[in-house]
């Protein structure tokens, strides 16, 4: 349908309608009652551009065109409305209206929670070094979570102020470290894994600690492994991770189950190592030990 775009009169304007109503009342589908809808109401259709070259109208003739153009929208968009429920109800009735055969309607699927996008994607990080995901229960023994990790007896962090205990004798684990250990149970050398989950600790929840938290191990049993062979697997997972500018520090700290222990550090991502509230003004973030 064209459209002349030269003003419009009034008297224009509402013969236009009547053209318009008319063809609303005829639309035999809700097809075609929609191609009545945009022809005239739609961005591009008749009622905008009367809109659009009322300005050019003298004044005298201005107002009543503006009545008209307002009119003709108000009682377009009605009989519209009224001529829709007409064929919806026909068609409902008929059982045409609801066509099984069409595809349904796409819903999004949402996105990845930040955890589990950091988590996969450390996962196909260390895949590329050769190291295999491997996983264990939440719920373990104290045997795999303290003891097989030298922690003695009368550690602090047995205590039920640190750790989930349960009426079993069991803990909800307070680090994925047990999973190596069932690792190294189950398999011969050489091993190359990496270990992600949930944790759970008696933490006092705040901005760094949380009573359930996820952690990341990874765990290399071979000839020839030394502490070099960590810093290189550290270096590579910081670049790739956070970036090629990163910088990793190694400082000396003690860990009961393995030695020599290390703390590793990353310059921070937010201040470029600059100082700020996210690593506590000290350009580092504390990220593995």
């Amino acid at each position: 349908m064209a459209f002349f775009l030269s003003a419009m009169k009034a008297s224009e304007i509402r013969s236009s309608m009547e053209k318009a109503l008319e063809e609303a009342r005829e639309a035999a589908t809700l097809q075609e009652l929609e191609m009545v809808r945009v022809s005239y109401l739609g961005r591009n259709g008749l009622v905008s551009e009367i809109m659009k070259g009322l300005g050019s109208l003298d004044k005298s003739e201005r107002a009543d065109a503006g009545r008209a153009a307002n009119e003709f929208k108000d009682n377009l968009c009605r009989v519209i409305e009224e001529r829709r429920a007409q064929l919806q109800e026909t068609a409902s009735k008929s059982g045409a209206y609801f066509d099984y055969t069409l595809p349904g309607r796409w819903r999004g699927l949402g996105s990845r929670h930040p955890i589990s996008a950091v988590i996969e994607e450390a996962a196909r990080i260390f895949g590329r070094l050769g190291f295999t995901v491997a996983e264990g229960p939440d719920v373990e023994t104290a045997y795999h979570n303290f003891e097989a990790l030298n922690t003695p007896a009368h550690h602090p962090s047995l205590s039920p102020s640190d750790t989930f205990w349960l009426d079993t004798g069991e803990l909800l684990r307070t680090q994925t470290s047990p999973v190596q250990i069932r690792v190294m149970e189950s398999r011969k050398p050489p091993v190359r894994v990496i270990t992600p989950g949930r944790c759970y600790r008696r933490d006092t929840t705040d901005a760094t600690h949380s009573a359930n938290f996820h952690q990341i191990e990874g765990l290399y049993v071979d000839r020839k492994v030394s502490l070099a062979d960590l810093k290189g697997v550290m270096a590579y997972f910081a670049r790739e991770m956070m970036g090629p500018k990163v910088a990793v520090r190694f400082r000396p700290h003690f860990f009961p189950f393995t030695e020599p222990s290390v703390e590793c550090d990353f310059s921070c991502h937010m201040c470029n190592g600059s100082g700020c509230r996210v690593c506590k003004n000290s350009g580092w973030i504390e990220i593995a030990g």
